[in-house]
């Protein structure tokens, strides 16, 4: 992971913002680790990505709170945050990728009502990520592939938020250019 210090400094930010329950921010964490995972196409970052952004959704939903498992499910799910803040200082990359599968396999463990919930927000916060980083211009079947979404998920969603509308036809006037060929040759 090329990134590494600034993934560090992100997910100690989230550990600071869950202290206050402040979910918009734990979003915005999200979105600073999806820039830099569309930059290198790391898929650590992708993953890191998804579990911030899935840990706001979580937080910003009041009714999972009251669903059967929640308070175990959560607790472990701050504590793989700190052992991915762990791993990462300790520079231990193989740490940190096991960290991640075991969130992943926390998810999956769960019942219930939760484990549906849980599971619905993390496919949607795939769907989020890959559409942010396919807005960074990483062409949308590769980035379908990179989160595991399929391509007609993605386009659907990006329909919907409008970040493929993109009028690449509008071009510079023609004084301008010709004024700009003009410097070009001087």
């Amino acid at each position: 992971m090329e990134e590494r210090g600034h993934v560090l400094k992100v997910l100690k930010n989230v550990k600071l913002a869950l202290r206050e329950q402040k979910y918009i921010e734990i979003k915005n964490l999200s979105n600073e680790i999806t820039h830099q995972a569309s930059i290198h196409q790391d898929p650590d970052l992708i993953s890191v990505a998804v579990i911030i952004y899935s840990l706001s959704k979580l937080l910003e939903r009041k009714n999972y709170k009251e669903q059967k498992n929640w308070e175990r499910f959560y607790r472990e799910y701050i504590q793989g945050i700190e052992n991915l803040i762990k791993n990462l200082e300790k520079d231990d990359i193989n740490g940190f990728r096991n960290q991640v599968n075991l969130i992943r396999k926390l998810i999956q463990g769960l019942s219930g009502k939760l484990k549906i919930y849980i599971q619905d927000i993390f496919r949607n916060a795939k769907i989020n990520k890959a559409s942010r980083i396919y807005e960074h211009g990483i062409s949308m079947q590769k980035t379908a592939k990179i989160l595991g979404v399929s391509v007609w998920e993605l386009s659907e969603y990006t329909g919907k938020t409008g970040i493929g509308n993109v009028n690449l036809g509008i071009t510079m006037p023609i004084r301008q250019r010709v004024k700009l060929a003009e410097e070009i040759f001087r």
